[in-house]
């Protein structure tokens, strides 16, 4: 993948005809113009998707986009307690850092999220550029369009900056204002936050509620207030929050929005979707519109897909979705009690002969994240353990679900021979998110009854998913049930935090809201140690302070001349 720095100038391709659904993104570069050529509608509507294009974190090509995913996998799930890196020990080996929370300067995971969102703040601030070029002269621009790319650009900025934020903390403030001389020289010493909310408000203010132009995947109203709400919840400011979260719930009916459509490329996008990352393969059967941030996740060995083995679920996520005899979930850790692994550690005919419980009593969201031997597949077929596992004995017998597509989509919805590269989208938030965010506030706000209620209306959609079967038969005794009160705050919140880990694993939200709820260093080495009595891998993980962010890419720092300085406790 071509590498860019900080201040890499965005070489504008010509605008290509949009229209709604995936033809929004799906573009092919058209080469460089000249400043006067895209210093016009035209130009500046080409950069303004161009901004958009980051959102699948890809600037160019289709491999080593893995760090920079929409989904953050790496980040917000391998990091955390829901997932492995998956493969083989010695495969991407850097990718095993980030996991066991040791990782370095020199790891090129954390150059590749920078340099990729860094890019995108590149081309949210030159669409600016442009467009203040052209209010200022020819005015080819409308002024009510020019009003709505700059709210565009900006809400787009602000998610780039704030996935940066979250993983870096401490990152440089360059806008449409700062020079190039001044880019390269920006220090990382203040505090960027305020500026993500200033941007983000801006788009509330001056998005519209509708899809401009009707195109799926744009920036709007809805987007902005959902996004302001989460960063008022990352500070803690609870009561700002909350009322944003509630004009995006509205009167929507979860209950009515089928969990597993959020996860099928023929019925993704849909009413519970929020803000997406629009991905599609290209008309020439290329990938680099697709999901490639998430292709290491495809299965491997004898399965359909044949590659590549990564983004595994933990032991210790699967047994989350264990639930009571009155259908709701361990809240305090009962559920690793004679934790269910699956074959694991069988040998021989009982390895061979493994029949997987159909006793077991869980959540059935569980089979539509995770694959697990005996239990039907997508419509892959039975799910046959190992054969489609890269190296069980290293990260376990379980696959993921989310970022998969069906076998009988693949002639429309893949790369040809490629059927890890897909046209998925993914959710960057979804209604459910935000319904649990709303939930958290109230519990914080004191309003046990209305967390309640938001928490059930999550449980009671769960309760329609269908259960797997073969011959008519279930293949597990699944039952979720809401509960029937919170009897104080401690218990709601703990019910509210496993419903997040529940209903959103492995859509990469796990690390960042353990760390924003202060609750990762128990949370972590708790899991490591259970973890790790299956899975020699990862016992031993130690998390220290610092580990609540990643370290400032030394490469960076270098580029800087020293005007960056590193995170504390990774010099």
């Amino acid at each position: 993948m071509k590498k860019n720095i900080l201040y890499t100038t965005l070489l504008c391709s010509a605008l290509l005809a949009t229209g709604c659904g995936k033809d929004f993104l799906n573009k092919n570069p058209q080469g460089a113009l000249s400043e006067e050529q895209v210093t016009n509608s035209d130009g500046v509507e080409a950069n303004l998707l161009g901004a958009y294009g980051i959102l699948n974190g890809n600037v160019s090509g289709t491999w080593g986009n893995y760090a920079s995913a929409p989904s953050q996998w790496l980040f917000g799930e391998v990091a955390a307690d829901n997932a492995h890196k998956g493969s083989e020990e010695t495969d991407q080996p850097n990718m095993n850092l980030i996991e066991l929370l040791r990782p370095n300067p020199a790891n090129d995971n954390l150059s590749q999220m920078w340099q990729v969102y860094y890019e995108g703040v590149l081309r949210c601030n030159r669409t600016m550029q442009l467009l203040e070029a052209d209010q200022a002269g020819p005015k080819t621009v409308s002024a009510a369009r020019a009003v709505e790319i700059q709210a565009e650009s900006r809400m787009l900025r602000g998610h780039y900056y704030f996935f940066l934020w979250r993983v870096f903390k401490n990152i440089p403030w360059v806008d449409e204002a700062t020079t190039l001389d001044e880019a390269k020289l920006k220090p990382n010493n203040e505090d960027v936050f305020p500026n993500i909310i200033a941007d983000v408000q801006f788009a509330i203010d001056n998005l519209p509620a509708a899809k401009i132009n009707g195109e799926r995947g744009r920036m709007d109203k809805v987007i902005a207030q959902a996004y302001l709400g989460k960063l008022y919840l990352y500070q803690g400011r609870h009561e700002l929050a909350l009322p944003l979260f509630k004009e995006v719930i509205g009167a929507k009916d979860i209950t009515s929005m089928p969990f597993e459509n959020n996860f099928n490329v023929e019925t993704e996008d849909g009413p519970e979707a929020l803000m997406v990352s629009k991905h599609a393969i290209n008309p020439n059967g290329t990938g680099d519109n697709a999901n490639i941030g998430d292709m290491l996740s495809g299965l491997y060995g004898t399965s359909p897909v044949g590659c590549c083995g990564f983004f595994q679920p933990s032991i210790d996520l699967v047994n989350a979705y264990r639930v009571d005899a009155n259908g709701l979930p361990y809240l305090n850790g009962q559920y690793r009690d004679n934790a269910y692994v699956s074959d694991m550690g069988l040998s021989g005919a009982a390895k061979a002969n493994y029949q997987v419980s159909r006793t077991l009593r869980v959540d059935p969201r569980l089979d539509y994240t995770v694959g697990r031997r005996g239990i039907p597949y997508l419509d892959y077929g039975v799910m046959p353990g190992d054969a489609w596992i890269r190296m069980a004995t290293y990260a376990g017998p379980f696959v993921g679900i989310k970022t998969m597509i069906n076998r009988s989509q693949f002639a429309s919805h893949a790369v040809p021979g490629e059927p890890y590269i897909t046209g998925l989208d993914v959710n960057i938030m979804r209604l459910a998110d935000v319904i649990l965010m709303a939930a958290e506030c109230e519990v914080e706000l004191g309003n046990l009854p209305g967390a309640l209620a938001y928490v059930n209306s999550i449980r009671l959609r769960a309760a329609t998913v269908p259960h797997k079967q073969i011959g008519g038969d279930d293949m597990a005794n699944y039952m979720v049930m809401p509960y029937p009160s919170f009897p104080n705050a401690e218990y709601a919140r703990n019910a509210v935090r496993m419903e997040r880990r529940l209903e959103l694993a492995l859509e990469g939200h796990r690390f960042f809201d353990l760390v924003r709820w202060g609750v990762a260093k128990q949370t972590l080495e708790s899991y490591s140690t259970f973890e790790g009595g299956h899975l020699p891998a990862f016992s031993g993980v130690i998390y220290n302070t610092h580990n609540a962010y990643f370290p400032i890419p030394q490469i960076e720092i270098d580029r800087s001349g020293g005007a960056l300085t590193q995170n504390t406790g990774y010099n």
